[in-house]
């Protein structure tokens, strides 16, 4: 067991914050989640605030997150869509067509070229032999 009781510990790095994912064993014996946030204040003092959760409460606490998670994901689409409503909806009063960003596999089916990671030689030669 390592100090203060930790078994497991793992970092998230953000823009100016840190996230540390504490697996911790109490004198009890009691196996526990601690979450920590530190956030940088004027690039010398540091906020931290911590969470603790119980390994009983896992199972409830992670189906909460799931379920926070899907909300968020799902109304991030929504808005997207929305978005992209008023923007069609906002070319069509002025008349201009709305183009949209193509996806990848577009992109690979208009070039006609297969990308498999690997360095790809296309010549533009016509069928004599001759350069364009």
């Amino acid at each position: 067991m390592g100090a203060r009781g930790e078994l497991y510990t793992t970092q998230v790095t953000l823009d100016n914050r840190s996230y540390f994912f504490n697996v911790k064993e109490n004198r009890n014996g009691d196996i526990f989640l601690q979450v920590v946030e530190s956030k940088s204040r004027n690039g010398e003092d540091f906020d931290r605030h911590a969470i603790v959760v119980f390994a009983d409460d896992m199972q409830k606490f992670f189906k909460g997150l799931d379920s926070s998670v899907t909300f968020i994901e799902k109304a991030q689409k929504e808005r997207a869509r929305i978005a992209a409503e008023k923007k069609a909806a906002r070319a069509a009063l002025v008349g201009k067509k709305v183009y949209r960003k193509p996806t990848a596999d577009e992109e690979r089916k208009k070039s006609g070229v297969k990308r498999t990671g690997k360095v790809h030689v296309v010549s533009r030669r016509n069928p004599e032999g001759e350069e364009n």
